[in-house]
């Protein structure tokens, strides 16, 4: 069992820990946070998640595929800052299209960026407590704080920085749990929150159940306390079911009002007993909850149905394999608008950092080595980070294995969540390693390396700035960003074949 991990009871300003976590609040509030309400435009899935939050503002009774907590977030944004003189324009459809003149994203896009923005520094404790070192910890976050991706897809009404806090924060509780030792009283808050946090996740796209696979690992790791498996499996369950059954709860409430406009005049596939339930306005019943419950989750592969598989024949698409993934493949225009005359351009593009995701996936590649060779050579040094190389590891693999059997056409920010473990992988194996070449890695020497894979991280985040910040490119700019084929990049004046499509559709 590790030794309990203690926290001040006081903050020290002057601790080089507070220092580096503060400078990271400060570098994520810039990247993620700043000026999040431009452009005042609708991206991507914005048009779907909008019209979302305008029919729980209105109580407007709705199915969707995706489960409700950040959909119920953009909308509490909306209610909160209240930007807008009217909240109703998209309450007739799924896919919100034209905005009023002025129309503002300020409610809408505030707790999906706040929660980007404060995902930083849960990244920073979570690099912390596996490296124990402030400056290791501040530039391993850097692989959070300055991808683009992540950033330009985050900075918008949309439902994947919800997920990508709740995803972080529940490693970090699960690092927690690990390091309590025998204070029952952390080993309790731990796993009651890890409960809550997972439950979150859950609540808000199914693909973040990749996370269940941080249980069995607790279970393993308790194996030596076996006692204690029965109070953390109740905990666990408690802090699951309070979220989930109140998130649902909540959203089944809010829609009394069934509106015709709608998909099946409004009522979204549902029976005739649910029906029943909202003409009789006893949707708010707990009495009711199963049988609401049951049909929302149903309509998940009924909408699934409905979704084309991936079709690379088509000269538009933007989906991907997910083996091309890691890549960064295929990059998506979000946006475009010309600020003036042609040959300049604005763009949103999901475009990885390409030193960021490089050390990802250097992370995995690494952390399979690793673990390989300490089953099948003789190390003269046992792994320290065995168990938690091979936690993240399988959240990966597992995760990658999940979405290879899914015949729909997936897109590559579905692969943010693998990511995110590949940056975990990274920071976990440059600690891991002890000798490189021959060579021993001393203390200042992998120093040296964090710094250098810092800047690096920093300078790739520059170079593909403009594509996240909707900043004016040339053509020829916009090119040289156009790092590798398979991104397929296209900038609107330019011909180019793409790599992915099938030359003989």
């Amino acid at each position: 069992m590790r030794a309990a991990w203690h926290t001040p009871r006081t903050i020290d300003w002057k601790n080089p820990t507070v220092l580096c976590l503060v400078f990271v609040l400060l570098l994520s509030y810039f990247t993620y946070f700043h000026n999040y309400w431009n452009p005042p435009a609708l991206f991507w899935d914005e048009n779907y998640h909008v019209a979302s939050a305008q029919k729980y503002l209105h109580g407007i009774y709705f199915m969707e595929p995706h489960p409700p907590l950040a959909k119920l977030l953009i909308a509490a944004g909306e209610r909160l800052l209240q930007p807008n003189e009217a909240s109703d324009q998209f309450i007739g459809t799924d896919y919100g299209k034209t905005l009023p003149e002025g129309f503002s994203f300020a409610g809408y896009r505030l707790f999906p960026t706040l929660l980007a923005w404060l995902t930083a520094p849960l990244f920073f404790g979570v690099f912390f407590l596996l490296t124990r070192n402030s400056l290791f910890s501040l530039f391993f976050s850097f692989l959070y704080i300055f991808d683009n991706a992540l950033i330009v897809h985050s900075r918008s009404a949309m439902l994947d920085s919800t997920l990508h806090f709740f995803v972080v924060a529940t490693v970090l509780l699960f690092l927690l749990l690990l390091r309590s030792g025998n204070n029952t009283k952390k080993f309790r808050i731990y796993a009651l929150l890890f409960g809550l946090s997972f439950g979150a996740i859950v609540t808000t796209k199914a693909n973040g159940l990749a996370m269940a696979l941080l249980i069995p690992a607790l279970l393993w790791h308790l194996r030596s306390s076996l006692h204690r498996i029965p109070e953390l499996l109740a905990l666990l369950l408690i802090g699951f079911i309070t979220v989930y059954a109140g998130i649902w709860y909540i959203h089944f409430a809010r829609g009394s009002t069934v509106d015709s406009s709608l998909p099946d005049s409004g009522y979204y596939q549902a029976s005739d007993a649910y029906k029943a339930i909202l003409r009789n306005g006893t949707n708010g019943s707990v009495f009711n909850f199963s049988l609401m419950l049951r049909e929302h989750l149903a309509f998940l592969p009924h909408y699934e149905k409905g979704v084309p598989a991936l079709d690379l024949c088509k000269s538009n698409e933007n989906g991907s394999p997910w083996f091309l993934w890691p890549a960064g493949a295929r990059t998506i225009n979000y946006r475009w608008w010309t600020p003036g005359n042609p040959p300049v351009y604005s763009y949103l593009y999901l475009v990885p950092n390409p030193a960021g995701w490089f050390f990802g996936l250097a992370g995995v590649v690494l952390a399979v080595s690793l673990l390989l060779a300490s089953v099948f050579l003789p190390l003269q040094e046992k792994l320290q980070y065995r168990f938690e190389l091979t936690t993240f590891l399988l959240i990966y693999l597992g995760y990658m294995a999940a979405v290879s059997r899914i015949t729909r056409v997936m897109y590559l920010y579905h692969y943010f969540i693998p990511l995110m473990m590949s940056f975990i992988l990274f920071g976990l194996a440059v600690m891991e390693i002890k000798r490189f070449l021959g060579l021993r890695l001393t203390a200042t020497t992998k120093t040296a390396i964090v710094t250098i894979c810092g800047l690096l991280i920093f300078g790739g985040y520059q170079f593909m700035r403009p594509l996240t910040y909707y900043e004016p490119l040339s053509d020829e700019a916009f090119q040289r960003r156009d790092l590798l084929k398979i991104w397929d990049m296209k900038c609107v004046r330019c011909t180019k074949d793409s790599v992915l499509t099938q030359k003989s559709c």
